[in-house]
């Protein structure tokens, strides 16, 4: 294990690495300046070459010079000076994996499994703890543990502490916004996290890619380490996709801040980040487009109720536009090669029609003793949205093998991963879907009659 002291906070990366390990070596002419000045850290300058073999990993020495170089250069593209410091090392992927593990007991059926499961991304026989977990052991490069005030690298060598100069960068800039910026916006929904990370991280793939193009043009860097395992080659790549979204189109957001109104734009945005995954995948939404706060009444019948509120449950999750597109995309409702995109800030295009319309949603889970349900309720900008939206839910069903039963009712038989009864509905721009084991049980996970004797439909309106 290496470390060394330097000033840098992070949340979690996950991007490619590349290339052989080489050599550089060198001396600057520049005189150290009388106080310490943007583009100039430790006794580097952004500019000069440093004396590091790379091909064997870095002793404390080299590691001190390349960490220090680099907060020179990313003091120089992101006009923030370094405050403090904090200790780094770095470790292998098996490491990280032991460490992932550690204090984390499987648990039964839960609160997060009945989201990702009604997003058709993590079945019935599998735990999403579990695959979260396994998706971050395989992709995450460095993160940054804050009791420990200590940012972590992840080599895939086990035998060299290789370090990647873009996930250094990266990381780095996590380290001015919490210096400089406010990073406590206290989201709790999935949707309201991805929105504040597209700002959060975007700015720290932003300033990556440019450290990247200066690389390539201009400055002496250190090769990159060849890639491990990881990435889109993660177990649940429905899972990866949905993780991934703020890294990929937050850059696009933060290069869309910078032409309003330069970095002084990208800073104020901190005060008030995106709401929303939405305002992220369309930067031209945000500030002024807000989601739409969505509520669903309990209507449970007896034996049947949400889950009992605790620290790390809500009533309802929102899993926004992103949540959404993962669904259709990880389903095959949306193609594979959909995903893809041209734009070299954002390797992945979250957008599709049938999710693109999206305004707002709230997914309740239920339970009856060892039995699941829950209801998931979106709304839409356009009722013809909302018939996009549902003609694409239900092929998401019918991709997994349900047949319809009655009007808006379906059944995806026994055997199959998810397998269980769903109600689909449409009034005006919101659909409503009701999950249950069986049929019979949908009315009393969520009755369609209110107090009033209203329904969330008419019977044959889609």
């Amino acid at each position: 294990m290496r470390r060394v002291a330097l000033a840098l906070v992070v949340v979690v990366l996950l991007a490619g690495c590349l290339s052989p390990g080489g050599a550089y070596h060198g001396a600057t002419g520049q005189a150290d300046p009388p106080v310490d000045t943007l583009g100039w850290e430790a006794g580097y300058w952004y500019d000069e070459p440093i004396d590091v073999t790379t091909g064997d990993g870095l002793n404390d020495s080299e590691l001190d010079a390349v960490v220090a170089r680099t907060m020179a250069r990313v003091e120089r593209i992101r006009g923030l000076e370094f405050e403090t410091t904090v200790d780094v090392e770095v470790i292998s992927r098996v490491e990280l994996r032991e460490r992932w593990g550690r204090g984390r007991p499987a648990r039964v059926h839960d609160w997060r499994d009945q989201v990702w499961e009604g997003l058709f991304v993590v079945d019935e026989r599998t735990n999403a703890s579990r695959a979260r977990g396994e998706v971050f052991g395989r992709s995450v490069v460095g993160f940054y543990a804050p009791a420990q005030d200590r940012i972590v690298l992840v080599s895939d060598d086990p035998d060299a502490a290789a370090v990647d100069r873009a996930t250094l960068a990266h990381e780095l800039v996590h380290a001015l916004q919490d210096q400089h910026l406010a990073l406590g916006f206290g989201r709790t929904t999935m949707d309201g996290r991805a929105g504040a990370n597209g700002l959060v991280e975007g700015d720290a793939n932003y300033v990556m890619h440019r450290y990247e193009d200066r690389c390539a043009a201009a400055w002496d860097c250190l090769e990159r380490p060849p890639r491990g395992a990881g990435g889109s080659d993660a177990a649940n790549r429905g899972l990866f996709v949905a993780v991934f979204a703020p890294y990929s189109d937050g850059p696009t957001l933060v290069a869309a801040l910078r032409e309003r109104g330069g970095w002084t734009a990208v800073n104020r945005a901190y005060r008030d980040p995106p709401a929303s995954s939405e305002q992220v995948v369309h930067p031209e939404r945000y500030p002024d487009d807000e989601p739409t706060n969505v509520t669903v009444a309990d209507r449970s019948g007896p034996q049947w109720a949400p889950f009992a509120p605790t620290d790390r449950r809500r009533p309802a999750e929102v899993v926004g536009e992103v949540g959404v597109f993962t669904m259709l995309w990880a389903n095959g409702v949306v193609p594979e090669s959909a995903l893809q995109s041209d734009d070299p800030l954002s390797p992945y295009d979250y957008a599709a029609p049938a999710s693109e319309g999206w305004e707002g949603d709230a997914l309740v889970p239920y339970r009856s003793g060892d039995r699941f349900g829950y209801v998931f309720r979106t709304t839409w900008e356009r009722p013809a949205d909302a018939r996009e939206f549902r003609a694409a839910y239900v092929e998401v069903l019918r991709t997994n093998g349900a047949r319809e039963r009655a009007d808006g009712v379906y059944r995806i038989p026994e055997g199959e991963p998810y397998a269980d009864a769903f109600r689909v509905v449409r009034n005006g721009t919101t659909v409503t879907v009701v999950n249950a084991p069986t049929v019979a049980a949908l009315d009393r996970v969520h009755d369609p009659r209110d107090a009033t004797g209203s329904r969330d439909h008419h019977p044959f309106r889609r």
